[in-house]
């Protein structure tokens, strides 16, 4: 069962100067697209990753999918639930309950003039719910100890303020929890302890992750269904072990080409070509076409459709025409 439906999810930002600026100097409206026509599904019990360049819209998909922005087009479904669209207060209530987030920066999420058990417990608190030993329990749980309830959050390191953001996530006991480049701010060693607690919670409580990151290495272990975004389009889903074997857009062979990789000590990495073109002008067809190796003419005239392929969905006109430059 599908715990979370996105449908052709669109989000456009008003960038445009103030009015009177606009009369005057004569200027049109400016537009920018952060997401345009998304749609993904995520089964209960699993984790759907997000990956992508800077700017290519995961943290605003994140964000909708939370229900922190509204989408432009398109919508998100929580248990069969529109929250955008739905007028029942006590079915939007249960829905939200469902529903965390554990932010990039888990100090400038955290309120620094609040104690820790303050913290974790609001969650619950704010809906009247029993607080009573809550902050204890769940700070062993993430590995720290109960008498840290009494403590602020700037006397802890990035690692453990991150298990702390894992903590107060819990304590309403969500369904969903969106993980908005958790580790990205840490170091590798603390990074692979968090990571294996969130694993671990994940599996204890049942839960069910939108996971946002840059690190294709990160994503590669945490998740069941991957999925490649560029200047906010959907360009390739599929399981990891077929995406990064046998990745069927240009783009995602591109990510995995330039991402480190332990066997390859000595190699000559040859970095992303290009960058992400302006998302208020985007290019026409498909928008990677300007930075492709393989694009033809009908790439620049045509978007491509998200159609089935493999063991996932790719949108290209050429899909599967790539190879991995470290394959045989």
């Amino acid at each position: 069962m599908n715990l979370v439906r996105v449908s052709r999810l669109s989000r456009v930002f008003d960038v445009s100067k103030p009015w009177l600026n606009r009369v005057i100097e004569r200027l049109p409206k400016r537009l920018l697209t952060a997401v345009s026509d998304v749609s993904f599904d995520i089964p209960e019990r699993t984790t759907y990753a997000l990956v992508g360049e800077s700017g290519s819209g995961k943290s605003t998909i994140g964000k909708m999918v939370v229900g922190l922005l509204r989408p432009s087009d398109g919508n998100v479904e929580i248990e069969g639930v529109d929250l955008a669209t739905e007028s029942d207060e006590t079915t939007i209530e249960r829905i939200r309950s469902d529903i965390q987030m554990i932010f990039q920066d888990p100090f400038a999420s955290l309120n620094p003039r609040w104690r820790v058990g303050d913290i974790i417990t609001e969650p619950v608190a704010a809906r009247g719910g029993d607080t009573e030993g809550l902050a204890a329990r769940l700070l062993e749980q993430v590995g720290l100890s109960a008498e840290d309830a009494s403590k602020y959050p700037h006397q802890f390191s990035g690692g453990q303020r991150q298990r702390i953001c894992v903590a107060r996530a819990l304590a309403s006991e969500p369904k969903l929890i969106v993980c908005d480049e958790p580790t990205s701010a840490l170091d590798v060693s603390v990074q692979a302890q968090v990571l294996n607690l969130m694993s671990d919670l994940k599996d204890e409580h049942g839960l069910t992750y939108l996971f946002i990151s840059h690190d294709l290495t990160v994503v590669r272990h945490m998740a069941d269904t991957i999925g490649v975004l560029y200047l906010g389009r959907l360009l390739e889903e599929a399981p990891p072990d077929a995406l990064f074997t046998e990745p069927a857009h240009p783009y995602s062979a591109m990510l995995i080409d330039a991402a480190p990789r332990l066997d390859a000590f000595g190699r000559e990495v040859v970095p992303p070509e290009g960058e992400i073109p302006d998302p208020i002008d985007p290019p026409t067809g498909c928008a990677f076409h300007p930075r492709c190796p393989i694009a033809t003419d009908i790439c620049k005239q045509e978007r491509p459709p998200l159609e089935a392929f493999g063991a996932g969905r790719v949108a290209c006109h050429h899909a599967g025409q790539v190879r991995l430059k470290g394959a045989a």
